[in-house]
């Protein structure tokens, strides 16, 4: 009698939204049909799962009524998943880069009078903790190189090229394929180029 009482209330709750299939109806509606299905379950056993009937979740999942909290954690229950999971995409809004091959900002660094150039591959506005991939390219012989020092750690991946890059008191000769990942507060940089043009990602973060 409990469970019927329960349904009864959800019923009568949610038949009040009927026909309002908003963002978060929908957004529900495809996570319950896709954990449904992908646990093999028909949307009878679904309901025998739950305690509601076939109907209400034939409603569910055509974003045609809106849940309750109750209900929520009967389908999260029945479908062995956390509440959350219902949820999944509803917050979508988040900042992207998209680089085209060939593009991203020039920026000027030190190295720049030396023949290095520097295009950043991508940011994300107000984060201060993102990633700063930029694409290297090293095109001048000069004996003289620029070190750098800055917080946080940097990734290098050779593209094209050999050279001798040092980290404090270390050198490595890279070559494509190789890599180094470093604590970007050790002064660094490039010492000796070998074979140009170079061409290397650096991955920096905070």
């Amino acid at each position: 009698m409990t469970d019927q009482a329960g349904e009864a209330r959800d019923m009568a709750a949610e038949n009040s939204d009927d026909g309002v299939a908003g963002k978060l109806e929908r957004i529900i509606a495809g996570q319950v049909r896709h954990y449904r299905t992908a646990n093999g379950l028909s949307a009878s056993e679904l309901a025998s799962r739950t305690g509601m009937s076939k109907a209400m979740i034939s409603k569910i999942e055509t974003a045609s009524t809106s849940c309750s909290l109750t209900t929520l954690q009967r389908l999260a229950d029945g479908l062995k998943i956390p509440v959350t999971a219902l949820f999944r995409g509803a917050d979508t809004d988040r900042d992207a880069t998209f680089t085209k091959n060939g593009q991203g900002s020039l920026t000027v660094r030190s190295g720049t009078q030396h023949g290095h150039e520097y295009r950043v591959l991508g940011t994300l506005k107000g984060r201060t903790d993102a990633l700063e991939p930029t694409l290297v390219t090293l095109t001048d012989a000069s004996d003289v190189f620029p070190l750098f020092q800055h917080p946080g750690t940097e990734f290098i991946y050779m593209l094209a090229g050999k050279m001798i890059y040092g980290h404090g008191a270390y050198e490595y000769t890279m070559e494509p394929g190789d890599s180094l990942l470093l604590d970007g507060e050790g002064p660094h940089g490039p010492l000796e180029l070998m074979d140009l043009p170079i061409r290397f990602l650096a991955v920096a973060a905070k």
